[in-house]
């Protein structure tokens, strides 16, 4: 039937229009800004860096590898590594990025930063309103705008942060455990190693 397509659009918006006075899921339009839609957890915008702890520059989790840098499509991301090292969150001296910026105004979302991070220490945000009037500076976000506690991505992402910070206790348990095995390898083999002989081979 010609204009049946039509037909229908109009009846789905008299059914929205008519049913916002009864019913408010049909009330559809949102008063934006005063008014925001709750974003779902897999909801995804720009990234940002986790940190553990309460100060963001030692708990940072990323150690300057450069993996997200490199593969980056459309080249956002620019990391200075550190020439030092500095203790990290568990007090493990680490790199760290002494320059760490992206380009939100180049940034496409992709996420393939995050999938390629072997230390979990990039992830996506879920903020989108970032207006600016400066369309260069202000949209060029260095390290200390994107760093943002543990505690911010478990309510933004929590299923994911909680699997995350599982994995994260997992391994290091297992290191913990490695070093302790080894430490006790060495006390052993030093106590029952043999005293050294006397110069000349004289014995006591």
């Amino acid at each position: 039937m010609f204009g049946e397509g039509i037909l229908k659009g109009m009846a789905e918006t008299a059914r929205n229009f008519f049913g916002s006075y009864v019913k408010k899921d049909r009330l559809t339009t949102v008063q934006y800004p005063e008014e925001r839609l709750p974003q779902i957890e897999a909801a995804r915008n720009f990234p940002f860096l986790v940190y553990d702890g309460q100060d963001w520059q030692q708990g940072l989790r990323c150690v300057a590898c450069q993996i997200c840098e490199k593969e980056c499509p459309p080249k956002c991301i620019l990391i200075q590594k550190s020439a030092d090292k500095k203790p990290d969150a568990v007090g493990k001296p680490q790199f760290y990025p002494a320059v760490f910026n992206i380009d939100i105004s180049v940034c496409m979302s992709c996420q393939i930063c995050v999938e390629v991070c072997p230390f979990d220490a990039i992830k996506m945000d879920v903020e989108y309103d970032l207006p600016t009037d400066d369309r260069f500076g202000g949209l060029l976000f260095q390290k200390d705008r994107l760093a943002k506690s543990n505690e911010y991505y478990h309510q933004i992402h929590p299923t994911e942060a909680g699997a995350v910070d599982s994995a994260l206790a997992a391994e290091r348990a297992a290191a913990a455990a490695k070093a302790k095995a080894a430490a006790e390898a060495a006390a052993a083999k030093a106590a029952t190693a043999p005293e050294p002989q006397p110069v000349g081979g004289e014995k006591k």
